[in-house]
C-alpha cells in the first residue's frame, strides 16, 4: 500500500498541483457543533440523499420547498406521531416526490432519530461522538438501523452535514483495490475493517483528515 504523500503525489500530476487537489476541501465539524444541529436538519438531508436517488438532482431542488412544507419542516415530533392515513395522503401530494417506498423510508427515519436522540440527548450528539477510527462502524450503523442510507446514500449525507468521513465513491474504491486494501466494494465486516485500517494509516502519516484523504483517493485516478 502506498503512503499518503506517494497518493498524493499522483493525484498532484494529474490536476497540476498540490494545492489544486486541496483545494476546496470541506472543513469537517466538530462533535459539539454537529450535536448542536437540530434533529429537524438531519431528517432533511437524509431525505434529500433518498429522494435524489435515482432520479435527476435538480428534480428534488426544484420541488423542495413544497417537500419541507409536505414534512411540516420535517419536525420529528410531528412526523412521528401521523396516523397511517397521512402517509398515504402523502403519497398523492404533488408537492413531494410520490415514491411511496422512498417516502415510508423518510418516516421509518424519523423515527429512527427519535430513538437515538432520546438515547444520546440528540441524533446529533450521537454522530459527533462516533470515533473517527470506527467510521467504517458508523456507515455500517446507518445502514443497518436506518432506511436506504446504504450505498453512497449515507456517507454524503454525514459529509454535507459536516461528519469528517469517507465517501467510497467509484474513484475512492478503485484506489484501495489498486493498494491491495480491498478487491471490490465492501460488503463484509472484514473488508469494512480493512478499508478502515488503510484510513487510520493514513491518517497517521498526514494528520489530515478521512475527508481529506477521501478527496485525495478520489482525484488519483
Amino acid at each position: 500500500m502506498r503512503s499518503y504523500d506517494e497518493i498524493l503525489a499522483i493525484a498532484a500530476s494529474r490536476k497540476g498541483s498540490v494545492e489544486a487537489v486541496l483545494k476546496d476541501i470541506p472543513v469537517p465539524l466538530g462533535a459539539d457543533a454537529l450535536a448542536a444541529i437540530p434533529d429537524t436538519r438531519w431528517l432533511a438531508q437524509m431525505a434529500r440523499g433518498i429522494l435524489q436517488a435515482g432520479i435527476s438532482w435538480k428534480v428534488v431542488d426544484t420541488k423542495w420547498p413544497g417537500i419541507e412544507a409536505a414534512f411540516h419542516g420535517f419536525d420529528i415530533g410531528f412526523v412521528t406521531f401521523q396516523p397511517e392515513d397521512w402517509f398515504y395522503d402523502l403519497c398523492a401530494d404533488t408537492r413531494v416526490i410520490r415514491s411511496p417506498p422512498k417516502l415510508r423510508a423518510i418516516l421509518d427515519n424519523a423515527h429512527f432519530i427519535r430513538r437515538v436522540s432520546a438515547e444520546s440527548g440528540s441524533f446529533g450528539r450521537r454522530i459527533g461522538d462516533w470515533p473517527a477510527e470506527d467510521y467504517a462502524g458508523l456507515i455500517q450503523w446507518l445502514q443497518s438501523q436506518g432506511a436506504r442510507l446504504g450505498g453512497a446514500t449515507g456517507p454524503y449525507m454525514l459529509r454535507q452535514m459536516g461528519k469528517d468521513g469517507f465517501v467510497l465513491s467509484q474513484d475512492v474504491t478503485a484506489r484501495l483495490v489498486a493498494e491491495g486494501v480491498i478487491d471490490k466494494a465492501p460488503t463484509s465486516k472484514k473488508a469494512w475493517a480493512q478499508v478502515q485500517a488503510a484510513f487510520d494509516t493514513w491518517r497517521a502519516q498526514s494528520g489530515q483528515s478521512l475527508t481529506t484523504i477521501s478527496r485525495v483517493l478520489a482525484q488519483s485516478l
